[in-house]
Protein backbone atom coordinates (compact mmCIF):
# COMPACT_ATOMS: atom_id res chain seq x y z
CA UNK A 1 0.00 0.00 0.00
CA UNK A 2 1.05 3.43 -0.76
CA UNK A 3 1.04 6.62 1.63
CA UNK A 4 0.21 9.18 -0.90
CA UNK A 5 0.23 12.93 0.65
CA UNK A 6 -1.83 15.76 -1.13
CA UNK A 7 -1.64 19.63 -0.21
CA UNK A 8 -1.58 22.68 -1.95
CA UNK A 9 -1.72 26.24 -1.12
CA UNK A 10 -5.24 27.82 0.70
CA UNK A 11 -8.05 28.11 -1.92
CA UNK A 12 -6.17 25.98 -4.57
CA UNK A 13 -8.85 23.03 -4.05
CA UNK A 14 -7.25 20.26 -2.34
CA UNK A 15 -10.36 19.21 -0.75
CA UNK A 16 -12.73 19.31 -4.07
CA UNK A 17 -9.76 17.33 -5.60
CA UNK A 18 -9.86 14.76 -2.45
CA UNK A 19 -13.93 14.43 -3.09
CA UNK A 20 -12.61 12.93 -6.45
CA UNK A 21 -10.42 10.12 -5.24
CA UNK A 22 -13.08 9.19 -2.18
CA UNK A 23 -15.62 9.01 -5.11
CA UNK A 24 -13.05 6.27 -6.81
CA UNK A 25 -12.89 4.43 -3.49
CA UNK A 26 -9.83 5.68 -2.34
CA UNK A 27 -9.64 6.33 1.31
CA UNK A 28 -8.82 9.96 2.43
CA UNK A 29 -7.03 11.27 5.91
CA UNK A 30 -7.69 14.76 6.73
CA UNK A 31 -5.29 16.37 8.80
CA UNK A 32 -6.87 19.47 9.03
CA UNK A 33 -10.32 17.74 10.20
CA UNK A 34 -8.27 15.51 12.84
CA UNK A 35 -6.41 18.63 13.91
CA UNK A 36 -10.00 20.05 15.29
CA UNK A 37 -11.19 17.24 16.42
CA UNK A 38 -7.46 16.85 18.57
CA UNK A 39 -8.25 20.50 19.58
CA UNK A 40 -11.88 20.02 20.75
CA UNK A 41 -11.39 16.18 22.24
CA UNK A 42 -7.78 15.22 23.10
CA UNK A 43 -7.25 16.15 26.90
CA UNK A 44 -4.01 16.93 26.71
CA UNK A 45 -3.43 18.78 23.66
CA UNK A 46 -6.30 21.07 25.19
CA UNK A 47 -4.71 21.43 28.07
CA UNK A 48 -1.36 22.38 26.42
CA UNK A 49 -3.29 24.88 24.29
CA UNK A 50 -4.76 26.49 27.60
CA UNK A 51 -1.09 26.57 28.79
CA UNK A 52 0.15 28.40 25.71
CA UNK A 53 -2.14 30.63 24.57
CA UNK A 54 -4.94 31.34 27.39
CA UNK A 55 -8.36 30.67 28.15
CA UNK A 56 -9.87 32.73 25.18
CA UNK A 57 -8.45 30.55 22.95
CA UNK A 58 -11.71 28.17 23.86
CA UNK A 59 -15.36 29.02 23.87
CA UNK A 60 -17.77 28.81 26.93
CA UNK A 61 -19.12 25.51 25.66
CA UNK A 62 -15.83 24.25 25.69
CA UNK A 63 -14.29 24.35 22.07
CA UNK A 64 -11.31 25.71 19.93
CA UNK A 65 -12.00 29.34 18.90
CA UNK A 66 -11.15 28.77 15.55
CA UNK A 67 -11.37 32.60 14.51
CA UNK A 68 -9.27 33.65 17.25
CA UNK A 69 -6.59 30.77 17.39
CA UNK A 70 -6.40 31.52 13.61
CA UNK A 71 -6.14 35.32 13.76
CA UNK A 72 -3.06 34.21 16.76
CA UNK A 73 -1.72 32.43 14.85
CA UNK A 74 -1.57 33.75 11.23
CA UNK A 75 -0.04 37.10 12.52
CA UNK A 76 2.71 34.96 14.97
CA UNK A 77 5.17 32.97 13.47
CA UNK A 78 6.24 31.28 16.95
CA UNK A 79 2.53 31.16 18.22
CA UNK A 80 2.06 28.96 15.04
CA UNK A 81 5.10 26.64 15.32
CA UNK A 82 4.17 26.22 19.12
CA UNK A 83 0.51 25.43 18.08
CA UNK A 84 2.19 22.64 15.42
CA UNK A 85 4.07 20.86 18.00
CA UNK A 86 1.31 20.41 19.94
CA UNK A 87 -1.31 19.01 17.43
CA UNK A 88 1.45 17.92 14.48
CA UNK A 89 2.75 14.63 16.41
CA UNK A 90 -0.94 13.71 17.53
CA UNK A 91 -2.57 13.95 13.76
CA UNK A 92 0.36 11.76 12.44
CA UNK A 93 0.25 9.21 15.20
CA UNK A 94 -3.50 9.15 13.81
CA UNK A 95 -2.59 8.82 10.87
CA UNK A 96 -0.33 5.96 11.40
CA UNK A 97 -3.44 3.72 13.48
CA UNK A 98 -5.94 4.85 10.30
CA UNK A 99 -3.69 3.48 7.51
CA UNK A 100 -3.36 0.16 9.65
CA UNK A 101 -7.15 0.37 9.48
CA UNK A 102 -6.85 1.13 5.78
CA UNK A 103 -3.98 -2.01 4.92
CA UNK A 104 -5.61 -3.63 2.09
CA UNK A 105 -6.27 -0.66 -0.31
CA UNK A 106 -3.83 0.04 -3.28
CA UNK A 107 -3.13 3.18 -1.74
CA UNK A 108 -4.19 6.25 0.78
CA UNK A 109 -4.10 9.58 0.71
CA UNK A 110 -3.23 12.09 3.39
CA UNK A 111 -4.64 15.94 2.64
CA UNK A 112 -2.54 18.56 4.73
CA UNK A 113 -2.63 22.11 3.99
CA UNK A 114 0.65 22.61 5.38
CA UNK A 115 2.39 19.54 4.66
CA UNK A 116 5.97 20.52 3.09
CA UNK A 117 5.94 22.56 6.55
CA UNK A 118 4.93 20.19 9.10
CA UNK A 119 7.75 18.17 7.54
CA UNK A 120 6.17 14.82 7.54
CA UNK A 121 6.44 14.87 3.85
CA UNK A 122 9.16 12.57 4.43
CA UNK A 123 7.15 9.53 6.34
CA UNK A 124 4.81 9.61 2.80
CA UNK A 125 5.98 7.74 -0.73
CA UNK A 126 4.59 10.02 -3.16
CA UNK A 127 3.12 13.78 -2.64
CA UNK A 128 0.91 15.13 -4.79
CA UNK A 129 0.36 19.29 -4.89
CA UNK A 130 -2.80 20.98 -6.29
CA UNK A 131 -1.91 23.96 -7.84
CA UNK A 132 -3.99 27.10 -8.85
CA UNK A 133 -3.20 31.05 -9.77
CA UNK A 134 -2.90 33.14 -6.74
CA UNK A 135 -5.31 35.34 -7.88
CA UNK A 136 -7.84 32.27 -8.38
CA UNK A 137 -7.18 31.38 -4.85
CA UNK A 138 -7.29 34.75 -3.04
CA UNK A 139 -10.91 35.08 -5.05
CA UNK A 140 -12.06 31.55 -3.99
CA UNK A 141 -10.96 32.05 -0.39
CA UNK A 142 -12.72 35.82 -0.20
CA UNK A 143 -15.87 34.43 -1.58
CA UNK A 144 -15.59 31.05 0.67
CA UNK A 145 -14.78 32.22 3.95
CA UNK A 146 -15.92 35.77 3.55
CA UNK A 147 -12.30 36.84 4.68
CA UNK A 148 -10.45 40.27 3.39
CA UNK A 149 -7.90 39.67 0.62
CA UNK A 150 -5.44 41.42 3.52
CA UNK A 151 -6.17 38.25 5.27
CA UNK A 152 -6.01 35.75 2.80
CA UNK A 153 -2.48 37.22 1.82
CA UNK A 154 -1.67 37.37 5.26
CA UNK A 155 -2.49 33.53 5.60
CA UNK A 156 -0.19 32.77 2.08
CA UNK A 157 2.50 34.23 3.42
CA UNK A 158 2.65 31.33 6.60
CA UNK A 159 2.54 28.30 3.39
CA UNK A 160 4.99 27.74 0.97
CA UNK A 161 4.98 29.50 -2.33
CA UNK A 162 3.65 27.64 -5.21
CA UNK A 163 7.12 27.24 -7.08
CA UNK A 164 8.27 25.58 -3.64
CA UNK A 165 5.70 23.36 -3.86
CA UNK A 166 5.52 21.84 -7.32
CA UNK A 167 9.30 21.43 -6.73
CA UNK A 168 9.21 19.40 -4.12
CA UNK A 169 5.97 17.23 -5.31
CA UNK A 170 6.07 14.17 -7.66
CA UNK A 171 2.80 15.05 -9.08
CA UNK A 172 1.06 18.21 -9.86
CA UNK A 173 -2.59 19.01 -10.55
CA UNK A 174 -3.71 22.03 -12.00
CA UNK A 175 -7.01 23.36 -10.71
CA UNK A 176 -7.73 25.83 -12.94
CA UNK A 177 -10.79 24.72 -15.18
CA UNK A 178 -12.66 21.97 -13.21
CA UNK A 179 -13.88 20.52 -16.51
CA UNK A 180 -10.56 19.35 -16.83
CA UNK A 181 -9.63 18.69 -13.45
CA UNK A 182 -11.50 15.18 -13.25
CA UNK A 183 -9.49 13.67 -16.25
CA UNK A 184 -6.26 15.03 -14.39
CA UNK A 185 -7.46 12.63 -11.29
CA UNK A 186 -8.88 9.80 -13.23
CA UNK A 187 -5.34 9.45 -15.26
CA UNK A 188 -3.59 9.90 -11.74
CA UNK A 189 -5.07 7.64 -10.38
CA UNK A 190 -4.15 5.11 -12.55
CA UNK A 191 -0.65 5.60 -12.07
CA UNK A 192 -1.02 5.26 -8.19
CA UNK A 193 -3.09 2.06 -9.18
CA UNK A 194 -0.12 0.66 -11.22
CA UNK A 195 2.60 1.84 -9.24
CA UNK A 196 1.23 0.26 -5.66
CA UNK A 197 1.70 -3.20 -7.46
CA UNK A 198 5.52 -2.82 -7.73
Amino acid sequence: MLRIGITGGIGSGKSTVCRMFENLGVPVFSSDIEGRKILNKDKDAIEQVLKKFGLDMYTAEGTIDRERIGRLVFSDPKALESLSKIVHPKVNEEFNSWTRRHERSAYVLKEAAILFESGYYHDLDKIITVFAPKEIRIERVMKRDGMSRQDVEKRMLFQYTDEERNKLADFIIINEHRSKLLEQVMELHEILLNESKW
